[in-house]
């Protein structure tokens, strides 16, 4: 006599859904990892805009260089703005002085908020060109103790 064994199915309404916890906690996980990802994103931003603005003075430096040729000295200043464009230069317009286009464009701070300095030494053998850093662990800024820049931290080139 063979014995036949039948399998009782129990009823299961197992459906593959997950509990509220582990949502919980997946939900969690997403939102740190998109903390450190946008703060990370942030800090790059910054970065960026500091590696532009070592550009913008290095570029500006080479202009003045080819102003002091043409003119025997560096151009005077006025509150921050550079007096060689037939009058005032504006920044993020061009460069022009007595017909010679010495910048198609002045570059422009890339923060609205914040601007190239100029300042002209009397007699024009020497000027400081300045801008305000963001990144405080630049290796090439200097810390200001005025308000000129709000992070309190600096880039400068002379001639």
């Amino acid at each position: 006599m063979k014995k036949r064994f039948t399998l009782i199915r129990k009823s299961c309404h197992c459906e593959g859904a997950f509990t509220l916890i582990e949502l919980l906690v997946v939900v969690s996980l997403i939102g740190v990892l998109a903390t450190l990802v946008i703060a990370n994103m942030n800090s790059a931003r910054e970065r960026a805009r500091d590696a532009q603005r070592k550009s913008d003075l290095r570029n500006i430096q080479t202009a003045l260089r080819l102003y002091y040729n043409d003119n025997t000295g560096y151009p005077q200043s006025n509150t921050g703005n550079i007096l060689g464009c037939d009058g005032v230069c504006v920044w993020g317009e061009a460069w022009v002085s007595d017909g010679v286009t010495y910048m198609n464009i002045l570059p422009d701070d890339p923060l609205t908020s914040q601007a190239y300095i100029y300042t002209g030494v009397v007699g024009g053998e020497d000027y400081t060109l300045m801008a305000c850093l963001e990144n405080k662990s630049d290796d090439k800024g200097v810390a200001v103790a005025t308000t000129t820049c709000v992070s309190g931290y600096k880039y400068e080139v002379k001639p």
